[in-house]
């Protein structure tokens, strides 16, 4: 999927939205939801295919999987917070929006929390 096609159905979808905000509103937020949902599913083989290369590059580096796994829950929620988040701003939600955000950041710092004990832990063997 090249940029090109996934700008190409932006703005299409964007310019579609306008038009019908002048006859039919109510039909502007289901197609802007589709249009970035159609968005999001053209680029599931590109994500597929860095998961795939990161997984490669983890095993070669020979890092321990658990923390690959979370560098990936981490980007995922992050990203999937930013979507849903501004989707509600784009419905005039931003209160809702800034509850996902900040539940976004709550569930980074859970998976934080591993990481951070594994840091103690190595800072406690240095010490006498």
């Amino acid at each position: 999927m090249s940029i090109v096609q996934i700008v190409a159905l932006g703005l299409v979808g964007a310019f579609l939205a306008v038009v019908l905000k002048q006859t039919k509103p109510e039909l502007g937020i289901p197609l802007g939801l589709t249009c970035g949902i159609l968005i999001f599913l053209k680029l599931l083989p590109e994500l597929g295919t860095a998961l795939g290369f990161l997984g490669q590059l983890s095993n070669r580096a020979g890092l321990d999987p658990i923390y690959l796994a979370l560098v990936l829950k981490t980007t995922g929620i992050a990203y999937l917070g930013s979507f849903g988040a501004q989707t509600c701003r784009d419905m005039g939600e931003g209160a809702l929006a800034e509850k996902i955000e900040f539940a976004t950041k709550v569930l980074i710092m859970v998976l934080a929390l591993p990481v951070l004990g594994g840091i103690l832990g190595l800072v406690e063997q240095l010490l006498p």
